[in-house]
């Protein structure tokens, strides 16, 4: 029977496997190759979710298969089948070995699942499943009850910490103003900037590392699924996500990275005289370094994106007076040739010394745009679903070992002091559009053909209403 076979914890191996011939062991609609599952029907699939007395499913495919059945089945519809099928399994184990052995192990799978995706549970129906299922492990058993009661708290005190966050964020995004608009209004004399905020690089760095952790930290792992899902041409079903509240932390963090790179673009185009704009690109340029030596890859690369935008890569006169060497040293780590090789080889490093680490700041590697482009050409590159309409496991096993390098690493809690006036600024200081940003290129320094003289023009009749 397929509860006999154990499934491989490595995540390893090919991932298409559209053109083997899978037929060599075939246990009731799960195949198997080398000992490794590599596809099965997702009815199948469901049953070897859902334990029995003699067998408990392994966690890489309990986390391997709840993060890829949403591609196939709504988590609402999915825990209804496996509610269904656990109760299946009580009705036929006698009662004494049903409180002794499948009422634990029913408990520690909604105890893994509430734990990892606990997002899921925002959907009510989802939570009117738990809680019917739940009753019946603890009804009349004390110390299932105390279990039960336990796992529902943490599951709700996340979902509570969830909405808070997300209050916070909305109320940050509320109070960020257009920097245009804000000039039109306050002189730029009496306007604030990054060094007046914080002149320490090192310093810079280490809040910047704050926002990241903390907005990585709050992604759940089904948002990477939920962010690339696709109508799977052998899926009849019309499959979507608009009835369940869905979780938007990925689209936070997305945000954030641009409001970085539009910020340094600001920053380094609002000053008026050259020397200025000088001086703020060379300490972008230090704190570029200073994130590359925390292990802070996320930030270092928002960072060159912003100072890589054209608006800002034309001020010429103003790069002449920078001196770039350090630049051009960071700018080689993230050259995108060769699949972003030196980018690789410096995360695979730090890697290697986080795994060795003592401390939380020896562990930093926060990596996150490299991760969403594997996982895209991942989901791209290969079929959800082989020919004979069964599920490509291979794929999923490999999404998992991507998502579970991510969970290991959001983990990490900050090891700096917080300073809550850098956060705020860094969060809410107004930035220019990219509009904005070139009219401001344009005031600093001259356009330099008929089409950006154009375009100045045009940008100084819309945006300042000058002729």
């Amino acid at each position: 029977t397929p509860r006999a076979i154990a499934v491989n914890a490595s995540i390893e191996g090919p991932i298409c496997a559209v053109s083997r011939n899978l037929t060599e062991k075939d246990y009731e609609g799960l195949y198997y190759h080398d000992n490794n599952l590599v596809s099965g029907s997702l009815e199948a699939l469901i049953e070897h979710l859902v334990p029995t007395v003699a067998y408990y499913p392994d966690r890489t495919y309990i986390f391997t298969f709840l993060i890829s059945s949403r591609l196939f089945i709504h988590p609402y519809e999915l825990m209804s089948k496996v509610c269904h099928l656990c109760v299946d399994q009580q009705r036929l184990t006698d009662p004494q070995a049903r409180v002794r052995k499948i009422a634990p192990k029913i408990l520690q799978l909604l105890t893994e699942w509430t734990e990892t995706f606990p997002y899921d549970f925002r959907d009510e129906r989802m939570m009117k499943s738990l809680k019917e299922l739940t009753h019946r492990l603890s009804s009349g058993d004390e110390l299932y009850r105390k279990a039960v009661q336990q796992m529902t708290q943490t599951l709700i005190r996340k979902l509570t910490t969830l909405s808070q966050y997300e209050e916070a964020l909305a109320k940050i995004n509320s109070s960020v103003t257009d920097r245009l608009t804000v000039l039109k209004t306050k002189p730029q004399s009496i306007q604030r900037d990054i060094l007046t905020i914080c002149s320490d690089p090192f310093v810079l760095a280490q809040q910047l590392t704050h926002i990241e952790l903390e907005r990585l930290s709050y992604i759940g792992p089904e948002e990477f699924v939920q962010a690339f899902v696709q109508k799977d041409l052998l899926d009849n079903d019309k499959r979507c996500f608009s009835d369940h509240k869905k979780a938007s932390n990925l689209e936070a963090y997305v945000e954030w990275f641009n409001r970085l790179s539009y910020l340094v673009a600001t920053e380094i185009c609002m000053p008026v005289k050259k020397k200025h704009r000088a001086r703020v690109i060379e300490f972008f340029i230090d704190v570029a370094r200073e994130c590359f030596n925390i292990g802070n890859f996320n930030s270092l690369m928002a960072i060159i994106t912003g100072m890589n935008m054209s608006p800002v890569s034309r001020l010429k006169k103003t790069w002449g007076k920078v001196k770039t060497a350090k630049f051009d040293i960071l700018e080689h780590q993230m050259d995108p040739s060769s699949n972003f090789y030196n980018y690789r080889t410096a995360l695979r490093g730090a890697t290697q010394r986080s795994i060795t680490a003592h401390s939380s700041r020896e562990k930093l590697n926060i990596v996150f745009s490299l991760l969403i482009k594997d996982i895209y050409f991942l989901n791209e590159g290969c079929a959800n679903r082989l020919l004979n309409g069964h599920v490509n496991f291979e794929k999923f096993w490999e999404l998992a070992k991507q998502v579970m390098e991510f969970m290991t690493w959001k983990k990490v809690e900050c090891p700096f002091d917080r300073d809550r006036k850098i956060l705020q600024y860094l969060l809410t200081a107004p930035v220019f559009s990219e509009d904005a940003l070139y009219l401001a290129s344009y005031e600093s320094e001259g356009p330099e053909n008929n089409m950006e003289k154009d375009r100045w023009k045009s940008l100084r009749s819309s945006l300042l209403n000058r002729t």
